[in-house]
């Protein structure tokens, strides 16, 4: 599942670089997409999300050409060359504008699903107040109460998003909501008391 920035252009993440692939500038991919195929044809251009520090900060890159090697996706791009541009570019997110009609399946937009309800075994638990993307995962930022949870928007705990509804369905693990109830203390009757253990008739 994967969520995209409500930005002034509708943008697609498609993939993460994840490692540098021999000595001619590939890097395997991590996929975001469905259709890696349709995405990473030859000459597709892709806005770069790496730190500030980065060489790479407000650049794009273009695809030269995308292959399955040895069952990974692998990216070739242009002016990248040897496995040290290669290396520069790991751990980049890759956004792809993209129109409208051309969403995805499990691929919403942040201003889809802000606002919408959180509802856990057929209660409203939360409601939706941001999206938070990270290398590793979205994030859904939940209100609920006083406090903001944040929740990792995997299928497995969010298994439905139902824009018509209004509504997103989560399955949390034990304490992501709520504080687990801590061990019961040993019962009295179990202490020993250090006095009267030392006393001698």
């Amino acid at each position: 599942m994967a969520a995209q920035p409500a930005q002034s252009k509708n943008q697609l993440r498609v993939g993460r670089l994840v490692k540098p692939h021999g000595l001619k500038g590939a890097l395997k991919l991590e996929l975001y997409t469905d259709a890696p195929e349709r995405r990473f044809v030859t000459g597709a251009e892709f806005t770069l999300q790496v730190p500030e520090a980065s060489p790479w900060h407000g650049k794009t890159v273009v695809v030269r050409e995308y292959r399955v090697m040895n069952g990974n996706p692998v990216v070739f791009f242009q002016d990248v060359d040897d496995r040290t541009a290669a290396e520069s570019l790991v751990r980049a997110i890759l956004w792809l504008d993209h129109e409208g009609d051309d969403a995805e399946d499990n691929a919403w937009f942040d201003h889809q699903l802000v606002g919408l309800d959180v509802v856990r075994d057929d209660a409203v638990i939360g409601r939706v107040v941001r999206v938070d993307h990270l290398p590793a995962q979205d994030l859904l930022i939940v209100k609920a109460g006083e406090n903001e949870v944040m929740v990792p928007f995997v299928q497995a705990i969010v298994p439905t998003v139902d824009l018509a509804a209004g509504r997103v369905i989560v399955t949390p693990p034990a304490g992501l909501f709520e504080e687990l109830p801590e061990d019961p203390e040993t019962p009295q009757s179990d202490e020993i008391d250090p006095a009267s253990s030392s006393s001698v008739d």
